[in-house]
This record gives structure tokens, sequence and C-alpha cells, in this order.
């Protein structure tokens, strides 16, 4: 038993520095996991205080893709402190036994695992944390095909802890960013780095680098680029090789900015390559972990020994690349000399006065134990009585604020849930499960259900599509209405979109009250331009200034209209047309010819001058000559007449 609530049964994995049980909170009556640290971190108070600090904040991420962090605490024992971690229980395996069975992952599959885990990384980055330790190990898959990712916080607050100094590079070597190797340091781009190299070894079944030492591996980070995973596995397409050489860059200012923009980017060429999310197998493994139990009849235990080297995994394993989370020494600079220590023996007085003081320490433990035996037994009476049990405290009424506090003050939690409601202002909690009075375990929490207050008419902007306005409204636990009769022209809002809602955007109402949609009806109608008798330049003018299409519509004669002038337009003039695009608008011209005045000419010259018209000369003369002056004509001068006819002259 871990502070006498979290019960450790089987070792589900071992680490570099902890150890992973299965477990059981005997006060919620739930599985759990239990990570508990190596002896050598637990030791070390400015750990232990800074590993609390990390595990609150990990504990605030709340993302389906993270491991919940319920719990953590230190289990102060005779043979030493354990520091442990209480996280989500995963039913399933590491994506590290994913790739020992698939070898390679199908291009579909590597991103449906990518796409989860840059998700939960891009909550730790807004969060402002960094998880500096990914790598197929900390990314869980469960029975159903989900994807996780766990160990938030864990690693950040063991590097900032007192037994790592600047010479010492932590993490997990086949995957560690070119600066963590250099100088330490680690930000959500280092995040996006290892996330790259997972992504390669997706592909290719390998790390990208591999060698001697784990020393060796880390430098090739340094001093080498990821290669493109089409080398190994060809039919890769170039998209994918440049996403991965982007996030594995060796500068980081040449990665994405931080998860969310990988993600981005994973999105886009996915969409691009037609890639359908596919589900993550499970493969079919075989219990790994020997169980214990002291009881023949009871659960199966194990017992929590320090970790050593001999009891951590081979840090190579056949995926060809350091795979533990490992503290390695950092090279000094070249410059930089160092120093052996000479070990000092002590003096026989010395040894004397070390005895001496261990003899004193044996009898204060041993008074120390009988004090907290019969501590111990008088507590338990007590807390196995009523001492356990706490009375819900009234709560119903206050702010979610006040309501916490009171609470945390009767060592109880809160678990919200919100909801809309019309009597009960915003941010007031409305009941509480158990309710006031009730006696529950110490420890446990209470549901409460707190007001949003009024639901408010969302900001629907003018241009929204129809569908989307009434989902917004429905989201809102408000109901869309729409009255074709109060629809409206408008030059600017296409047709069928919204133009405006009634009562207006941030108006707070009763649940289900009805909001009014209006629509636009596009631009309004108007009539064609009446240019009869107007030229065809100004005919044409005229119309295109009113947002019509003029077009030439054919030729006609008219004994009225000039030639080249308008006789009509189809649709005719004053037609109210809507104007949906650019409506065309036909134009039907005169072909009349004005006849000319011939009189006085000499009939030559007006036998040309008509030909130039499209007419002919036919004289009438008593005298046949072609200096002939000619005295009248019919059709008479200004006349109008079909192209061809024939104009009759007198001469002399």
């Amino acid at each position: 038993m871990l502070e006498r609530r979290y019960r450790v049964d089987s070792v589900i994995a071992r680490g570099g520095m902890s150890v992973v049980y299965r477990g059981l909170d005997t006060r919620l009556d739930r599985p759990v996991a239990l990570k508990v640290m190596d002896s050598h971190y637990s030791a070390n108070p400015s750990f232990v205080e800074r590993f609390e600090l990390e595990a609150r904040s990990a504990a605030r991420l709340h993302h389906p893709s993270v491991v919940a962090v319920y719990d953590q605490g230190v289990d102060r024992e005779v043979d030493g402190d354990r520091v442990y971690l209480v996280m989500q229980l995963v039913e399933g395996c590491t994506l590290r036994e994913v790739l020992l069975e698939q070898g390679v992952l199908p291009l579909p599959m590597a991103v449906s695992v990518l796409r989860p885990t840059l998700s939960a990384l891009a909550a730790a980055h807004h969060a402002g944390m960094v998880h500096r330790d990914i790598k197929p190990e900390n990314v869980l898959v469960g029975l159903d095909g989900s994807v996780r990712v766990a160990d938030f916080g864990l690693v950040r607050a063991t590097a900032s802890a007192g037994s790592t100094t600047g010479n010492v590079i932590l993490g997990t070597v086949a995957y560690l960013s070119p600066e963590q190797v250099t100088t330490g340091d680690a930000d959500a781009r280092t995040d996006v780095y290892s996330a790259g190299v997972v992504l390669y070894e997706l592909l290719t079944g390998r790390p990208p680098f591999a060698g001697d030492t784990a020393l060796s591996v880390a430098y090739q980070h340094v001093n080498a680029d990821v290669p493109p995973p089409s080398e190994i596995t060809p039919e890769l397409p170039p998209a994918i090789d440049d996403l991965v050489l982007r996030a594995t860059r060796r500068d980081p200012a040449g990665r994405p900015d931080d998860a969310a923009a990988f993600l981005r980017e994973l999105e886009r060429i996915s969409a691009e390559l037609g890639l359908r999310p596919v589900p993550v197998p499970v493969p079919v493994s075989e219990q790994r972990t020997e169980m214990v139990s002291a009881d023949p009849g009871g659960p199966p235990t194990e017992r929590i020994a320090p970790i050593t080297e001999a009891s951590v995994p081979d840090a190579y394993g056949p995926s060809g690349g350091p795979r533990g989370t490992r503290a390695m020494p950092r090279p000094p600079e070249p410059e930089e000399t160092t120093h052996e220590i000479a070990a000092v023996r002590p003096s026989p007085a010395e040894l004397h006065e070390q005895e001496r003081r261990r003899g004193g320490r044996r009898f204060a433990l041993i008074t120390l134990a009988i004090l907290v035996v019969a501590g111990l037994l008088g507590g338990t009476a007590w807390w196995m009585g009523s001492g356990r049990y706490i009375q819900v405290p009234r709560v119903v009424g206050e702010t979610e604020e006040v309501a916490q506090q009171v609470l945390r003050g009767a060592d109880l939690s809160a678990e919200i849930t919100r909801q809309l409601d019309d009597e009960v202002p915003a941010g007031t909690v409305i009941s509480s499960s158990p309710k006031q009075g009730a006696r529950i375990l110490s420890g446990q929490s209470v549901d409460l259900v707190v007001s949003l207050g009024r639901p408010k008419v969302p900001d629907i902007a003018k241009g929204t599509e129809l569908e989307q306005a009434e989902q917004a409204l429905r989201d809102a636990s408000l109901r869309p209405e729409r009255d074709s009769s109060a629809d409206q022209y408008d030059t600017e809002v296409p047709e069928g979109a919204v133009l405006s809602v009634d009562p207006g955007p941030g108006t707070q109402l009763p649940i289900s009250s009805t909001v009014r949609i209006v629509v636009s009806k596009g631009p309004p109608p108007v009539p064609v331009p009446d240019v009869t008798g107007a030229s065809k330049d100004e005919a044409f003018a005229a119309l295109a200034a009113a947002g019509f299409e003029p077009y030439e519509a054919g030729r006609q004669f008219d004994s009225n209209v000039e030639g080249d002038h308008v006789i009509t337009t189809d649709p005719a003039p004053e037609t109210v047309v809507k104007l949906s695009g650019k409506p065309r608008v036909g134009v039907v011209l005169s072909n009349a010819v004005t006849v000319p005045d011939l009189n006085g000419k000499r009939t030559e010259d007006a036998k040309q001058e008509l030909a130039a018209l499209g007419l002919t000369l036919e004289v009438h003369s008593f005298f046949e000559r072609p200096d002939s002056l000619i005295l009248g004509q019919l059709p008479l001068a200004g006349s109008k007449v079909e192209p061809g006819s024939t104009v009759g002259v007198t001469a002399l």
C-alpha cells in the first residue's frame, strides 16, 4: 500500500527512473496506474518539491489524448521515501509493442497515431509545458484504438532536479533534439523534433540513428541530418519526406513553431493525399511480468525495490536505438579540464565517533517506531469507525469559487458540470451530488452543477450560411425561426445568406426562446433602361451602367428610326429584371438608310453617292447624257428606306 490508500499490484513496465505498477485506489475503488520513482530521486528534497509542482501542472491538462494525472504523493517508510504518481490506467499496450509486432506501419496508420499525439502535445504547449521525452514507450494505445501520451511533466521535473547539472544529458538518446544534447535547452520545438523522429520510426521501423554507445547516437543528432524515410520505404510520397525533414531540422528555427503548427501541416498533407483515419491495432501479447502474492487468497502484489541498472531493460532494443530515459554525462568543452578526487581513509578516532552516532540513530529509530505503532493503532480505530466519513457541506447558492473553497476545507474535491439556467445567475452552484448533509468518505469528490446563466444570442456575422446560423442558435439552446416575409434585398450579402438575427447578438434570452433569422434576397431587381432611338454606343453604355450585359440582337427596318440606332431591347424597356450575376439584354438596331439630297447634282455623281449608301439610281431624262443635271427625286431627300432601295430622279 502507498500512503494506506493505493494498493500496489503487478508490474506493468520498468524504465530508467521509475517502475509502473497496476494498482487500485481503495478509497474510490477504481483501477489506476502507479509510477514509483527510483529511490535515488525520492531521497532528493529538491526533486520531490519540483516533482510536486510539475505533477500539479500535469494534472491541469485535460485532453482526451493525455493520460490523466489523478494524484501524487510521498510514501514515507523506515527503509526510505517513495515518490509516486497516480495516473489513469490505460488498458492496452505501448506504441513500442505495436511497432515490435507490425515492424513498419502503413502511412494512414502512422498518421492516425501521430495526429492524437500532436494534439496532446499542442494542449501541453498551449499550457506552457514541454514533454521532453516523446518516444513510442510514452505513447499508449488503448484496446479501443485510442492513442494517449503519458508522462507529462515528469521529465521536466527530473530535468530541473538537483541531480541534473549542466554536465548531464537527460532523455532518450534515439529521440533527443540537438539542443538537448549541446545545451540542455528545451522548448516546444524540442517536442516537435522528437515527434518527427517517432514519425520516421513508424514509417521505416527503426530510428534514424544508431551506434555502439548512447553518446555516439546523441551526437549524430547534433552533427547529421535525419535522412528522408523514403530511402528505406520508397513508396512514401515526397510530401511526407518533406514533413519529416522539416520537423527534424537541426536548427530549431527551421521546425514548426510548436505541435499545433506541426499538426496543421500534417492535416494539410493528409487532405492532399486523401489519407483517411484508420484504427490502430493492439497486439495480442502474453503477460510479461511475473506477479507474486504474499497471501495465496489475496490479490497479486509485488515488493517495490530500488531500481538498479540491472533491473532496467537493455537500452538498445530491436528497433536499433536507445529507448530508455537516461542520464548521460555531457563531455566538457575542449578547453575544460577535469580533476580526480582522491578518497581519504578516516582515522580510528573518526571511525569510533561514526559508530557512536549510528548507535544513537538506531535507538532513536526504535523509539520512534514504537510511538508510531501506538499512534497508528489508535488512529486506525478512529479511522475505521466514523473518522473517515465527512458530511457534505452546503454549497448550493454559493459562487463556484466559494463552493470549491468550502469543499477543500472539508477535505473534499469538486467535479464541475456547467449548464444553462433561466433563474440562477451565472457562476452560481445550482445543485450538488451527494446533497448537503450526506456522509461520504474523506477525499471523495462532490459533483457540482454550476449555472451558465441565460443563453445569449451568438455573434452571427452577415453572410453566414443559413445552416451554420441555425446550428449556432441550437448550440446556444435557442430555437431558430425563418420568416421568409422578413427577407430583404441587399447588394452585398449573397442571396440565401444570413442578413441579421432578431434579437441581435449578445441578447440574453430564456432557454429555447425563438430567434428570427433574416435572409438576404440578393440585389434588388431593376428595370431595363429605355434606350429606344439612341445610338448603339449610347445604348450599350447606358445598359452596362445599369448592371446589364448588352449585346447586338439583330437589325430591322424602321422608317422612324435612323440607321445604327435602337429600335427596341429584349427584354423590353422598363421590364423589371433581378440582378443575379450580370443579366444580358439584347439590343435591336435599325438598318434604315437616309436618302440624300440629289437635286442640282450631275447624274454620274449621284449614282456613285447612292452606291456608297447601298442604294441604286434610276434616271428619267428626255436627253440622256452623262453630265445631265438632276431636277427632282423620289423618295424625297431625308426619307428613310431599306438597304438596296432605288431612288428615281428626273434629269435635263
